[in-house]
């Protein structure tokens, strides 16, 4: 699933980190998408460390969705509301009363609210520095269960929390698929909004929650989901595989309030090792002296706990879920 993602980069920045292959033959060159805000009833993208649904965060989509004679292949940067509003809801915007902010890759063909979005074209990719997830295999309260920032590994030297150590057009963008929906009020004005397409989580995740976002992990997969004329829905589709591209690290419990939006959302924190024994040099000393011997325990505490991943068997848990809470 994902409920909460990171994005705080300005409208132009986000341009720069999104710079594409563009043009024709074979010297492309490095072009970035252009900003379209003209829509979304006056709601506003906002940087944030902690967008959850119902904010504005920008998605790439195919400029054919928007100029007659627009190329397909062309992409533009359109701020859309997170939780699709189906094209046919009658009434304000808000009042649906549907959980549309992911829909499962294995449903979307069934899918009364998805199939005609996707058979439209209506393909999209959010962008973010990465995204949220709480570990439900954890068997805790939603509200004390460990949470980890997921993000693409990033160059030597770039710290994906640490905005001091990189600029827009070096840091790697996490992306992931999704679908757009186009809803027109009583006015005549336009919402756009989107979904995050999630399937079963591979390997790499597991251990922490059985679903994941269909991450878009090369520049091709990106315009191959972008370029409706192209390619059909049916080849999109297989496009959608689960990633090993991605890294994480544990954050503070700050983010299960979605008012939360300071910089200490996406920092890593790190567990607490409490050993008997504190000292390599102590250790030593004691056994030299025959006073006593390490056990398992204290050997196992010498090494670094981030080292270590869990091995925890998956327990049922409800995905789609945004968090513990709002």
């Amino acid at each position: 699933m994902c409920g909460r993602t990171c994005l705080t980069l300005s409208p132009d920045d986000v341009c720069r980190a999104c710079q594409y292959s563009g043009g024709s033959g074979g010297a492309k060159k490095k072009v970035q998408p252009t900003w379209r805000s003209e829509y979304n009833l006056g709601k506003t993208y906002n940087p944030s460390y902690n967008i959850a649904p119902t904010d504005v965060s920008p998605v790439l989509v195919s400029e054919a969705h928007f100029e007659e004679e627009g190329d397909s292949g062309k992409q533009v940067l359109v701020p859309m509301m997170w939780g699709i509003v189906p094209f046919w809801h009658k009434g304000e915007h808000n009042t649906h009363g549907l959980t549309t902010n992911n829909c499962r890759l294995e449903n979307l063909m069934n899918s009364k609210l998805y199939k005609r979005s996707f058979m439209n074209g209506q393909r999209c990719v959010i962008v973010c520095e990465g995204f949220y997830e709480w570990k439900t295999t954890q068997k805790a309260k939603s509200s004390e269960r460990d949470v980890f920032f997921i993000y693409r590994p990033q160059v030597d030297g770039v710290k994906i929390e640490d905005k001091s150590t990189w600029k827009p057009e070096e840091v790697d963008l996490l992306k992931m698929a999704g679908i757009y929906d186009v809803w027109t009020n009583e006015s005549g004005d336009t919402l756009y909004s989107y979904t995050v397409i999630t399937f079963q989580s591979n390997k790499t995740l597991s251990w922490m929650h059985d679903r994941m976002p269909a991450i878009l992990d090369s520049q091709e997969k990106i315009a191959d989901w972008l370029d409706y004329k192209r390619i059909s829905p049916e080849d999109a589709l297989k496009l959608l595989k689960p990633t090993d591209s991605i890294t994480w690290h544990q954050v503070s419990r700050l983010v299960n309030n979605s008012r939360n939006k300071s910089e200490e959302c996406n920092n890593p924190i790190k567990r607490e090792t409490k050993s008997p024994i504190k000292s390599k040099m102590m250790q030593s000393w004691l056994q030299k002296s025959g006073k006593t011997k390490p056990t398992r325990d204290e050997e196992d505490a010498e090494s670094p706990v981030e080292a270590k991943k869990p091995k925890l068997e998956v327990t049922d848990e409800e995905a789609g879920s945004s968090g513990p809470s709002e």
